[in-house]
């Protein structure tokens, strides 16, 4: 009841105020009300959907593939071209490596699960390996086997080195291409 009140004053003061202007609207046409009640089952029935229309096909229409053509598949390599640098001795060293054989490079040992290029429906060449390289320090004569542990495991692109590159204190690496070729018997 409170807030009736309150509606009616404030709507008396805006209008006193002068703030809405009052329209004088003609007065609609009254309908006529059906002389039957509306049964009840009808009163809440949905209404029939539309007929929906197939749209016109013509000759300037387009086709519509049925489903999209499959990308082709990226080319394995057997062989994986890897660069390592040595920061603490500068020694830059280019090798090769199978895929799932084990290249060791002084401290390092690189594994190569797998190496793809571009499919040919690719924009830009793309050369990327599944490399782990764990840390295997040699063991000295007469001493406890130092235990290794895994630095690095991921992909490797070839075209942006810094995407995912092996971070460590003494050793960079990445990867320079894959190879379809053996690898050549000078390996390190």
């Amino acid at each position: 009841m409170r807030l009736r009140l309150a509606f009616v004053a404030l709507t008396t003061a805006v209008a006193a105020a002068g703030l809405v202007e009052a329209r004088q609207t003609e007065p609609e046409a009254a309908t006529a009300l059906p002389s039957a009640p509306i049964p009840y089952n009808q009163l809440n029935r949905p209404r029939p959907a539309a007929p929906r229309l197939k749209p016109a096909i013509t000759e300037d229409t387009p086709a519509i593939p049925e489903k999209p053509p499959e990308p082709l598949k990226r080319a394995r390599a057997p062989t994986a071209v890897l660069q390592a640098l040595d920061k603490v001795t500068a020694q830059n060293i280019r090798f090769e490596a199978q895929v799932g054989k084990p290249v060791r490079y002084k401290n390092l040992v690189f594994t190569v699960r797998a190496c793809e290029t571009a499919a040919p429906d690719e924009l830009a060449p793309e050369a990327a390996a599944y490399i782990i390289i764990d840390s295997a320090p040699r063991q000295r004569q007469g001493a406890s086997p130092l235990p290794g542990r895994q630095l690095f495991r991921g992909w490797m692109y070839a075209s942006t080195p810094g995407v995912n590159p092996l971070q460590h204190p003494v050793y960079d690496a990445w990867l320079i291409a894959c190879k379809t070729a053996a690898p050549s018997p000078a390996n390190p």
